[in-house]
């Protein structure tokens, strides 16, 4: 399976920034990458961490939460399940079509548009906020899978290493890191 993963080539279906610490973000055209900070004017943007859980524990540590990915096939699959999301509403900033997001290995980098290249460090790890945003939608975007292991659909996280626009719309390109693959964990 991981072998298909690198010959993925997918797409921007939408991106989002929100200079305040609000669950949903804003849709926008573009978007700004900077190296080694993240989405220009949004609130989780810089080198240590901005997530509020993050800074309470301690807010020195680096942050491997500057992008946060969505693949818009888990909205479809919400819908299916009775819910309705659209791109930004659960926090992300690149909304994504056609790349198993969650079945890349840590340290993919995914080249998107142009110039923008972004490393995979972890999976998002879901929070009640999701429920606050609509009843119920915690236990669709957290599984177990046929070992009983905790699945985690709620997107993934990454540094920038090359900063650029981002557009709806871009391609983006999957390239694995080298082996042995380390599965994506909860950052």
């Amino acid at each position: 399976m991981i072998n298909n993963l690198e010959s993925q080539i997918g797409e921007v279906l939408s991106v989002s920034r929100n200079a305040a610490h609000t669950f949903s973000k804003q849709t926008f055209e573009a978007i700004r990458l900077l190296a080694g900070l993240g989405v220009e004017g949004d609130a989780h943007m810089g080198k240590t961490v901005k997530h509020r859980s993050r800074v309470a524990q301690n807010p020195n540590q680096p942050n491997l939460r500057q992008v946060h990915f969505i693949h818009s096939e888990l909205f479809d699959e919400l819908r299916d399940a009775g819910f309705h999301v659209e791109p930004g509403q659960l926090g992300e900033n690149i909304t994504t079509r056609g790349i198993d997001l969650l079945g890349l290995p840590t340290g993919t980098k995914l080249y998107i548009g142009e110039t923008a290249v972004v490393e995979m460090t972890g999976l998002r790890n879901p929070c009640t906020q999701i429920d606050h945003f609509q009843s119920g939608l915690l236990r669709e975007v957290v599984d177990r899978d046929e070992n009983g292991n905790l699945v985690r659909k709620a997107g993934v996280m990454g540094i920038v290493l090359t900063g650029g626009e981002v557009r709806t719309g871009d391609p983006v390109r999957v390239i694995l890191p080298a082996e042995p693959f380390r599965p994506l964990e909860r950052v």
